[in-house]
């Protein structure tokens, strides 16, 4: 790990970001030794938009093609019990009120080029976001604001390494009355479940969280963006709350893995990584991204 680090654009104290395509960098011999060392793969990819961006994204065919295409190297990349999660955003067919099925595609094109497992399927809901697509929301209005993501969650085997007591919530004022009551209504549901007498009275230490998270992305003064306007760099146009990597890391990995980006942008994950104590590697083709990136982390020169 340290040996590679020293082509990073710059190195913290547990991984590095790499300047350039990650597929042209993952080839070198040097790369090798990452091999099946790899616990968790976070990452999002540029999205399939209709529109071309400054973060490159591919479009239609193309854009199925160029993801899965990625499979083979994820997968070799892995552990035994590593993790491959993506966020997927949505996409909308070009003038019309309809949405593709784009994204869908490309995600069962890229778990069967991986021969993955897909664990399971999280939604991550920006309540601050802005109306979109903007001709069918404000304009037209026949449709609702589109203010989610999809991530999914994909492994190499049916039993990856993951804690959910690493991610627990806090308990509602409601359980903790439970708890310090010690009763409540046991018995059979009108859904049919069963409600043993004893099932919610032990403290776990919080409740085990829903496949439905929820972050915000409303901040215009944060250390990044700050960094990158005191030092003429371009910020990156879809950042992601740091909430999401923080909740994956904490989920799949401990503290001795490696968690790797692939199409690191802004490097959220990479900062999470840090802040958690997990090594990292990122890679980012855009020079004003990786330059903006170091805003993320204090204490370098």
């Amino acid at each position: 790990m340290e040996d590679l680090l020293q082509w990073a654009d710059y190195q913290t104290e547990l991984g590095g970001m790499f300047q350039g395509k990650f597929e042209e960098w993952i080839q070198r011999p040097e790369f090798e030794l990452l091999n099946g060392k790899i616990q968790l793969i976070f990452t999002s990819p540029p999205f399939a938009l209709n529109n071309k961006k400054r973060y490159d994204n591919h479009q239609g065919e193309a854009y199925k093609h160029w993801l899965a295409s990625y499979a083979p190297i994820f997968r070799r990349l892995l552990t035994d019990s590593g993790s491959l999660v993506i966020e997927m955003g949505n996409a909308w067919e070009p003038r019309l009120p309809v949405m593709s099925t784009l994204a869908l595609e490309a995600l069962l094109d890229l778990k069967r080029a991986g021969d993955f497992y897909l664990c399971e399927q999280f939604v991550v809901h920006n309540p601050a976001r802005l109306p979109s697509p903007a001709q069918w929301v404000t304009i037209n209005r026949n449709r609702v604001t589109d203010s989610f993501t999809h991530i999914w969650w994909l492994s190499n085997t049916p039993y990856p390494k993951a804690d959910n007591r690493s991610v627990l919530r806090p308990y509602s004022k409601a359980m903790l009355r439970l708890l310090e009551r010690g009763t409540y209504n046991d018995g059979k549901r009108p859904s049919e479940h069963v409600v043993g007498a004893e099932s919610f009275l032990k403290n776990n230490g919080g409740s085990i969280p829903k496949n439905v998270l929820e972050f915000s992305n409303t901040s215009s003064s944060d250390p990044y963006q700050k960094y990158c306007k005191e030092n003429g760099i371009l910020v990156h146009p879809a950042r992601m709350n740091i909430g999401i990597p923080n909740f994956f890391i904490k989920f799949l990995t401990d503290s001795n893995d490696i968690v790797l980006d692939p199409f690191a942008g802004s490097n959220t994950t990479g900062s999470s990584a840090e802040a958690l104590g997990r090594s990292w590697l990122a890679f980012e083709p855009v020079a004003d991204y990786v330059a903006g990136s170091r805003g993320r982390f204090s204490g370098l020169d």
